[in-house]
């Protein structure tokens, strides 16, 4: 089935009438905030449930709000492509971030500890991490 198709039956068969965006992105949150409730209480099942009820409420709100379901879909596939490449390269005395093959930024580090804490940011951010400590090695 097309989703746009789907979209259409779906409201054509919602259960409350809106054309208000507040009242429909309130009826998403609710279903949503339902679904993570049952997840917290270990009902795997009604959070299934729940969660199928939000997307219904997501398809109401994004015709509501006039998006279109393919074209947001689009976009967003585009928009997770185009994330930028972040490497955080470690040196001897140093940390260096690199974006899309540009030094952006860095430290001196001093120990271990800034090393460990270095790493958690890389993570944090989503950083790829170098260790060029063998380079400084082969240089000398």
């Amino acid at each position: 089935m097309d989703i746009r198709e789907a979209i259409e039956m779906i409201w054509n068969n919602r259960k409350y009438s809106t054309n208000d965006p507040k009242t429909a992105i309130s009826h998403l949150n609710e279903e949503v905030a339902e679904s993570l409730k049952a997840l917290m209480k270990g009902d795997l099942d009604k959070a299934k449930r729940e969660l199928q009820d939000a997307m219904s409420c997501l398809f109401i709100a994004m015709k509501v709000l006039e998006v279109d379901a393919v074209e947001a879909v689009n976009k967003q596939v585009t928009q997770m492509k185009k994330r930028n490449n972040k490497i955080m390269i470690f040196k001897k005395d140093k940390v260096e971030i690199y974006v899309d093959g540009l030094l952006r930024g860095g430290w001196s580090i001093w120990g271990p500890e800034d090393i460990k804490e270095a790493e958690n940011l890389a993570k944090e951010f989503g950083c790829d991490i170098e260790h060029a400590f063998d380079e400084i090695k082969n240089d000398k």
